[in-house]
């Protein structure tokens, strides 16, 4: 078998099959209400079953990491078996508050399975093709992360009708029923991009001090504010990104688009996956791929301004030029929240060079752990203080969301160009020389 099959059969398939599955946790909007219906418990309660399951993917990254460096191959056939299990586990517990009605067992045995099971398999499964993919693909790095990253983002686009089917004509219990044949479906998905997912031959890990040694002594190799800067910038990507996502539902309601919400959550999950995979491609023909967030930053921030400036969600509802200024931000922050993602581990590689990449990609998840925390939660706060708490669409609650976030994405840019320093692949290319 050629090299250019085995980069496909050995990286990019396994890696597809992987995410494509795992990312799946973002259908959570699709079923979250019917859960809540079924166990008897309010959807407040059960929204932090989500929440709990991004924290533990950053947290269980960030101390994986070092485990997924070494073994690429245990890590993905546990994050197959926590995946799975936690799956499996969601579908049990539902069945079981269905029995039992209001029954709190049944509620923290979700929070168990969905949040933190699965929350580990999310996160050693996001971590391991990624640097499988870097060395089949070292001159194409950031299409090649792009690739498997924009199967997490795409994972909701094609699974969310077909989750809603499900709910629609299973009939009662459907909703457990649901989560136990996903499950094995998911394991069959994920098993076979265990068993396929291997580094290139011949390649062994990196012994020079450089790259060899202890993950901090590497990201000590270059003022620590260089590595804080890219992993507050990240951070706050995705709060931003997590902020008006949440609310993306009653932001097209309030410029009148009730009837369209379905197909612009679609539209805006091909953005996430557009913006992962293209983001990431444009930056392999930059000298500093930094430049890729700063122009993320500069697009949300003209975009989040306009719609400031104009009331664009206030006023959006029968005027043709602000529904599209308002759609184009919502379609935009997805592609610049997928395509953040899809550039971290190339911009670390570029910085601190290959050897240590899992690990460090991991410590630098747990940004996406604490921002799965504050995102939701910031916009919830402020729709609930701000304009109309309680009515059906609170424009003014939405308007004040973007204020806050237009704000976090200056800091971001601001942090983009001071703190981070250029010149990155420079070094990667000097490594690759020596």
């Amino acid at each position: 078998m050629n090299s250019w099959s085995n980069k496909w059969t050995r990286a990019a398939i396994p890696a597809l099959l992987l995410h494509c599955s795992i990312g799946t946790v973002y259908c959570w909007s699709i079923f979250s209400q019917e859960i809540a219906d079924h166990i008897g418990f309010s959807k407040a309660a059960t929204e932090w079953a989500f929440s709990f399951a991004i924290f533990f993917l950053g947290m269980s990254a960030a101390f994986l990491g070092h485990f997924v460096e070494k073994d690429i191959h245990k890590a993905s056939l546990i994050s197959t078996i926590c995946f799975c299990a936690g799956m499996a586990g969601t579908g049990f517990f539902i069945w079981y508050g269905g029995q039992n009605p209001g029954n709190i067992l049944a509620l923290i045995g979700i929070y168990i399975s969905y949040g933190f099971i699965m929350g580990i398999g999310l996160g050693t499964g996001y971590l391991s093709p990624v640097k499988t993919l870097m060395l089949w693909f070292s001159d194409r790095k950031g299409l090649a992360t792009g690739l498997a990253v924009a199967g997490f983002g795409a994972a909701k686009a094609i699974a969310s009708p077909i989750m809603q089917g499900m709910l629609e004509n299973m009939g009662e219990g459907g909703i457990y029923q649901m989560f136990w044949i996903l499950a094995a479906v998911y394991f069959v998905m994920m098993f076979t991009g265990h068993l396929l997912l291997k580094k290139p031959d011949g390649w062994h890990e990196p012994q020079t001090k450089a790259e060899g040694s202890r993950m901090m002594d590497v990201i000590k190799s270059k003022p620590i504010t260089n590595y804080i800067g890219i992993w507050i910038m990240f951070y706050l990507n995705i709060t931003c990104g997590l902020a008006l996502i949440s609310q993306e539902k009653m932001i097209v309601k309030c410029i009148g688009l009730a009837g369209a919400v379905g197909i612009v959550s679609t539209v805006s999950a091909v953005f996430n996956a557009a913006g992962r995979l293209g983001f990431s491609s444009m930056g392999d023909g930059m000298k500093d791929r930094n430049t890729i967030y700063k122009i993320i930053f500069a697009i949300s921030i003209a975009l989040t301004g306009a719609v400031i400036v104009t009331k664009g969600v206030e006023n959006g509802a029968g005027n043709m030029l602000l529904t599209v200024l308002v759609l184009g931000l919502i379609f935009m922050v997805n592609a610049g929240y997928g395509g953040g993602f899809s550039n971290v581990p190339t911009l670390l590689s570029d910085h601190y060079g290959m050897g240590n990449i899992s690990a460090i990609h991991g410590l630098t998840l747990s940004a996406w752990a604490f921002a799965g925390l504050s995102g939701n939660q910031m916009a919830t706060w402020i729709v609930n203080h701000f304009g109309t708490p309680g009515a059906e669409t609170n424009p003014v609650g939405y308007q004040t969301v973007m204020l806050v976030t237009g704000a976090l994405y200056v800091v971001a840019l601001l942090i983009s160009m001071f703190l981070v320093r250029g010149g990155g692949k420079t070094e990667a290319k000097s490594e690759k020389a020596a």
